[in-house]
């Protein structure tokens, strides 16, 4: 059984900060998130695309907030469990509350906080009838393992960063990789298009467009693909694994079923205090959340988790009063150790 202050569902830029605001007030955290690492859409669907609205920052890319975001939260130590979606939660007498994975990891917290962006996300599958058939046999929607395609033929489908990066990234480890796209024009970064059609001229990766995807070929596993291209030409490409990377679907998932009050797929919140569910202890938080005059955007999530800390903090310490520090005056007391503050003033007396 993991336990913690606060559990957190979610590990994209809202949940991430939560761990420092939480910090800050000494309540520790644990992290749940159905991807295989923090910082979800961010990290899953577009790492190298640029955000213009986050203070301070005139532009940063996606992954380099979240990159931004995990040093910023290294000190207060939080817990992760990736790769696991968060399937059931159970009340106990003690007020805490049991929340346990698909896979059943077990998570006990007094407080839950969930900051899971649109939902947990599902693969979009490419309309191919027998699909579902080699699901785990050499199709995968996401690349969990890179090294499971080591010295393996591989086909990647998919015209946006996931595939473009993924590309790349396993000229290195496949024996051979073909990149199948039903345009000619990429909708990824700038720079991994580049990257792609200079390892294609090298030799490195095969490109084949415009085409799709239109069977798969196997017994009891992938043995290769059928392709279409220019709208007619039909053949075969030998592979071990085929990989559509067509992007993410959000959605609430079993959080539905845990008798929160939902609008629209997403959860409804009290936001004129601290963005509590109507189960005191749960909160919702980003843009899974629901209320009037809701904005979908990291910095309001940020907001949102910094207010929702605060009534954490009374809910756990309920007999205790938090006294509000700035951080340029109280500094930073991290769980490790560690502590940042602005370097004092020299007082020097003048003869």
């Amino acid at each position: 059984m993991i336990t913690t202050d606060i559990l957190i569902i979610g590990a994209g830029p809202t949940g991430l900060f939560t761990v420092f605001e939480a910090g800050l007030l000494k309540l520790r955290c644990h992290l749940i998130d159905a991807l295989p690492q923090p910082g979800g859409q961010c990290s899953e669907i577009y790492p190298k695309k640029p955000i213009y609205d986050i203070p301070a920052y005139p532009e940063i890319l996606a992954g380099d907030l979240t990159g931004k975001l995990m040093e910023q939260i290294k000190q207060f130590e939080p817990g992760f469990t990736l790769g696991e979606r968060a399937e059931t939660i159970e009340k106990q007498e003690d007020e805490t509350f049991i929340v346990t994975t698909n896979k059943g990891t077990k998570h006990q917290a007094k407080v839950v906080a969930i900051a899971g962006g649109l939902g947990s996300f599902e693969p979009r599958k490419p309309p191919i009838p027998n699909i579902v058939n080699f699901e785990d046999k050499g199709v995968e929607y996401m690349i969990r393992e890179p090294e499971m395609y080591r010295n393996k033929k591989v086909v990647i489908s998919g015209g946006g960063d996931s595939a473009l990066d993924w590309s790349i990234f396993l000229t290195d480890i496949a024996a051979e990789v073909t990149l199948i796209h039903r345009r000619n024009e990429f909708r990824g970064a700038l720079d991994s298009v580049e990257k792609v059609q200079e390892l294609k001229d090298a030799g490195k990766i095969k490109m084949i467009t415009p085409a799709e995807v239109k069977g798969i070929i196997g017994k009891d596993k992938v043995e290769g693909v059928s392709v279409v291209q220019n709208g007619g030409e039909e053949f075969t490409i030998e592979t071990d694994h085929f990989i559509p990377l067509f992007g993410l679907s959000p959605k609430l998932g079993p959080i539905a079923n845990w008798g929160l009050e939902i609008e629209k797929n997403a959860i409804k919140v009290d936001n004129a205090l601290d963005y509590q569910t109507n189960i005191p202890g749960i909160y919702a938080i980003g843009d899974v959340n629901t209320y009037p005059g809701k904005l979908k955007l990291i910095l309001c999530g940020f907001h949102e988790a910094t207010l929702m800390c605060q009534s954490a903090f009374q809910r756990i310490f309920p007999d205790k009063k938090y006294v509000m520090k700035y951080t340029t005056v109280g500094g930073v007391d991290g769980f490790d150790g560690t502590r940042k503050e602005a370097p004092k003033a020299v007082v020097k007396k003048i003869d």
